[in-house]
């Protein structure tokens, strides 16, 4: 850092997370935290009891000997002791890394002895999970259960464990913060985002108070004190879009909905608590609609959903309209914290026409302050502003990694110390960035690119369809051909005709798929996207004998 020749003079106070804890605690104290339990129950208690357990938990985990600088895991939900850990972990100087429980077996191995996490906190649903990998957890000391002695029966692989809700009642619920540099790791996802195993994106305290200011802002996600916030974004998912942290900041009312991330639950939640906000993946809000369309139910007073993890469907946007909710699509990825982009209107945008309006708000949106973008041709030059030159996406900015874990995968920045995305879009004249696809998702047919995106989201607008999905397979004469994947949605039907029939006029002829492949499932990743991965490798030699197609 270049020390400033004539400083200010302000204070010097560390951006730190145990201060967005004791705002709340002062100014927010009886503002309601609401969890729904594994049982299905709800637990409910204020910003003010939440930071006395936070306090409590901090003593415990020094008495027992977590060291600044630390690492620990959480297998966990959306939860309040999760929540807790959130700041208590931090709180002490130790990194609090949500390990994603939806992972395979090995993988959810590999990220715990690669950061080396020496205790692990687990929820009472994966208590036997953990046990059958308890041989191969090479770092881990101490097995602590989310919860007081006798809420599940421990196999006796996890030798003496700790219970959280017995580990902290003694503690005192007053506390002296430790000093803390605001450049401190504080938190710890891994992304699979990447090519070879997950790597690691360590989040820092003033990264995490920056962002969550960010967010707050009325033309970001906009919270505030009146606001009721629930993220069925999970906790261990880029820590659930930094809304733990903004939600404190401001004061929010704040639902955590547990494992129950089904239509029926999510919509009891929304309609008893008063949600205002979600936030969430576009399947998520899906089954909530369903639900809620099968029962001919409300959605109480929510007011928007944040949706993001992939491109929003205009079949969710226009069925959530109908109900005066309005969808923001946002754009960001784990080493973003995640916010990159939002789904808002600017001065000039607000005054289009309301389809114009409509079609811009379906790209992924535009800056915040805070974030930088580039969009670099394959030449290395950056693309115009035209909102036709597509490349790939380079983001820098204050909340945005600068590498990864133990230095996994090299330097990741250009000169100028941009990270590179995976994403590949182009930006407007007026700022709205739209993404035409992965790097790794991009079809190349005959040397020019198709976008499985757009294709996508046009089936997905069929009545039959469920969920779309378009990958792209080997073909002899065009090098790539796209492969459409359908799943249908229940008692309806349709043919590969029709929707070839569907899908003409709407996109350019050559980017028309070789074929549709109507599938009972779609294969899911553990955040609730399409692996689209999965359908590549099985169907890559789909097309090989095809060589008169297209």
């Amino acid at each position: 850092m270049v020390k400033p020749a004539f400083p200010g003079l302000m204070q010097d106070v560390p951006l730190t997370i145990p201060t967005l804890l004791e705002h709340a605690a002062v100014n927010h104290a009886g503002t309601e935290v609401v969890a729904r339990m594994l049982d299905g129950s709800v637990y409910r208690y204020t910003y003010g009891d939440m930071a006395c357990r936070v306090r409590q938990a901090a003593h415990a985990w020094q008495r027992l000997g977590i060291r600044q600088g630390e690492v620990v895991g959480t297998l966990a939900w959306n939860h309040h002791w999760h929540m807790e850990c959130f700041y208590s972990l931090p709180g002490i100087g130790a990194i609090c890394h949500t390990v994603n429980p939806r992972l395979f077996s090995e993988q959810i191995v590999y990220i715990i002895n690669h950061a080396r996490d020496r205790f692990l906190l687990i929820d009472q649903d994966f208590v036997d999970t953990v046990a059958q990998l308890v041989d191969q957890l090479t770092s881990v000391e101490q097995f602590i259960i989310l919860g007081s002695a006798g809420c599940v029966q421990v196999p006796p692989e996890l030798g003496e464990v700790l219970f959280y809700d017995d580990l902290i009642a003694s503690e005192s619920t007053s506390i002296d913060w430790p000093e803390l540099d605001e450049r401190a790791a504080s938190g710890l996802c891994y992304t699979s985002g990447t090519t070879g195993h997950p790597k690691g994106v360590l989040y820092s305290h003033r990264s995490t108070v920056l962002h969550s200011m960010a967010i707050a802002q009325p033309d970001n996600l906009s919270l505030s004190a009146l606001d009721t916030v629930m993220p069925a974004a999970p906790l261990y998912h880029a820590q659930s879009w930094g809304l733990p942290y903004g939600a404190c900041m401001v004061g929010s009312k704040f639902v955590l909905p547990g494992r129950h991330l089904d239509g029926q639950h999510l919509l009891e939640l929304i309609c008893d608590e008063g949600v205002t906000t979600g936030c969430g993946v576009p399947t998520v809000w899906s089954l909530v609609l369903e639900y809620a369309e099968q029962n001919d139910l409300n959605l109480g007073q929510l007011e928007r959903l944040l949706i993001g993890g992939t491109a929003l469907p205009t079949n969710i946007r226009d069925r959530l309209k109908v109900r005066g909710v309005a969808a923001v699509q946002i754009w960001g990825m784990t080493e973003t914290s995640p916010m990159g982009t939002i789904g808002r209107v600017n001065r000039l945008s607000s005054a289009m026409l309301p389809d114009e309006k409509e079609q811009l708000l379906l790209k992924q949106g535009r800056l915040p302050y805070g974030v930088q973008m580039r969009v670099k041709l394959p030449d290395g030059s950056e693309a115009p502003r035209d909102g036709q030159s597509a490349g790939d996406l380079w983001v820098k900015g204050p909340w945005i990694a600068s590498g990864y874990l133990h230095g996994d995968g090299g330097a990741m920045l250009d000169a100028d110390g941009f990270f590179p995305t995976g994403d590949v879009g182009h930006i407007d004249a007026l700022g709205f960035m739209k993404i035409t696809d992965r790097s790794k998702d991009v079809i190349k047919s005959g040397g020019e690119w198709i976008s499985s995106i757009d294709i996508e989201d046009i089936a997905a607008n069929h009545p039959a369809v469920a969920l779309a999905a378009v990958v792209a397979a080997y073909h002899p004469r065009w090098d790539e051909r796209p492969l459409l994947f359908i799943t249908l949605n229940a008692g309806a039907s349709i043919s590969e005709s029709d929707m070839l029939a569907f899908l003409e006029g709407k996109i350019a002829k050559w980017w028309t798929p070789n074929a549709v492949l109507i599938i009972d499932e779609m294969p899911m990743t553990a955040t609730g996207k399409i692996r689209k991965l999965t359908l590549r490798e099985r169907y890559w030699r789909h097309l090989a004998a095809d060589e008169q197609s297209h």
